[in-house]
């Protein structure tokens, strides 16, 4: 089974920047796609980025021209940089994957790491 472990949360001010990682552990690494999502407490999880096989990418629109979704394959890791924050990016964050990019975009897994915690002041 894919294991997912997220890092590089933190507690910054309004503006400024944070750098996520999420390491994967598989073989099959360059074969999925991949969707960052965060998620407030008594809300859903809502995906804000996502990378396929190939590198297409899509954002969601209040993080678009803020957040980078990228990956290395040599490190089997996902990163999100993350500028411009806003307290509203306030959440624990979670990256996933699938060789399906419907269940990406779903959100529809069966198990999630543990997360990271972003908290942005104002």
């Amino acid at each position: 089974q894919v294991q997912f472990v997220e890092s590089g949360g933190g507690l910054v001010q309004a503006g400024e920047s944070l750098t996520l990682s999420c390491a994967v552990s598989t073989s099959t690494f360059d074969n999925l796609a991949y969707g960052w999502f965060r998620q407030i407490p008594g809300n859903q999880r809502e995906m804000v980025a996502f990378i396929s096989s190939g590198g297409t990418i899509h954002y969601k629109e209040s993080v678009a021209g803020r957040f980078t979704i990228s990956k290395d394959g040599g490190k089997n890791t996902v990163y999100l940089q993350m500028d411009t924050l806003k307290p509203e990016d306030t959440a624990v964050y979670y990256c996933n994957g699938d060789f399906i990019i419907a269940t990406v975009f779903s959100g529809d897994f069966a198990s999630w790491g543990p997360g990271t915690q972003v908290t942005v002041s104002s």
